[in-house]
């Protein structure tokens, strides 16, 4: 169980909330998915109320209100967009699959340009229906991303390859470590091609605060949550509040700082009892947790 809020009702917090205006939120962005009761006009407003300057938004929530209105929202409430999640899912062996993929991710580009973004998150896709070649499929997944390059670079986006826990390996994300994500966009230039660096993802891997350090300007985005045992029944809803679970957040975002990344820190939560709490109590226990856990060591 993830904790909501860090203490009783009716007790202190081991970290005062930051109040709006406070230097250390400077660098915070509100991932729209850890808030997902909440519309993007909500989002918004929240983010806004809680002094948070940035957000990161999913296409979904985006397409219900178009993507002008929503880039007229985010410039009017003065906030930076980090992100825009997602594109990707490449991996398909039908081609008619691949074609309407590559239309799809074309669309994306379009529109994290339209609302002034230039990372696009792209979850790279599983294993097809009843296929076991784990190499073939990322190879489909690198030969997408090079077809869409010319595209994203004329609308000024860079596409970041998202590698995911391997327990997503067979149905999200056949790219499973950084190390992966490194070669594979080590074939375009860095403002071609990034990667995403989430925390939930990549906290376990061997060797990952060196890759990260060593990574320069092919981070694109920096994504924090934590992990939490036990697993619930759907892994997809496994992402904690920071400080709740294993992520030594102190050495992985001192490897971030090593790397030069100087973007936004997007806080990205899929848990369904953080999804069903108020939305507001909620961005007060990740604004707490990120100044207390993560901004130390930017």
């Amino acid at each position: 169980m993830t904790a909501v809020l860090d203490v009783p009702s009716g007790a202190q917090p081991r970290v005062p909330t930051p109040s709006p205006g406070d230097p250390r939120l400077a660098r915070l962005s509100l991932n729209q998915r850890t808030t997902a009761n909440w519309s993007l006009r909500e989002a918004i407003d929240g983010a806004v109320a809680a002094g948070i300057g940035a957000i990161g938004l999913w296409r979904e929530p985006v397409a219900e209100v178009g993507v002008e209105q929503a880039r007229r929202w985010v410039d009017d409430a003065g906030l930076r967009v980090s992100s825009l999640c997602r594109g990707g899912f490449f991996t398909a062996s039908d081609p008619d699959e691949r074609t309407s993929a590559h239309a799809d991710n074309v669309a994306a580009i379009d529109e994290a340009a339209g609302l002034g973004t230039r990372a696009l998150v792209l979850v790279p896709g599983g294993l097809p229906a009843g296929d076991r070649d784990l190499v073939a499929a990322r190879q489909r997944a690198l030969d997408a991303i090079g077809a869409l390059v010319p595209h994203a670079v004329e609308r000024g986006v860079t596409l970041g390859i998202e590698p995911m826990n391997p327990i997503y390996a067979a149905d999200r994300g056949v790219v499973s470590t950084l190390a992966q994500a490194l070669e594979m966009a080590a074939g375009f230039a860095p403002h071609e091609v990034g990667v995403i660096a989430d925390t939930y993802h990549l906290w376990w891997e061997p060797g990952v605060h060196e890759l990260l350090a060593g990574a320069g300007e092919r981070i694109i985005s920096y994504q924090v949550c934590d992990w939490i045992t036990p697993l619930p029944a759907d892994t997809l809803l496994a992402r904690g509040m920071m400080g709740d679970g294993h992520v030594d957040f102190t050495a992985f975002t001192r490897a971030m700082a090593a790397s030069g990344y100087t973007g936004d820190v997007e806080v990205e939560i899929f848990h369904a009892d953080i999804w069903a709490a108020p939305g507001a109590d909620v961005v007060a226990t990740l604004a707490r947790r990120y100044v207390e856990l993560v901004e130390p060591h930017l």
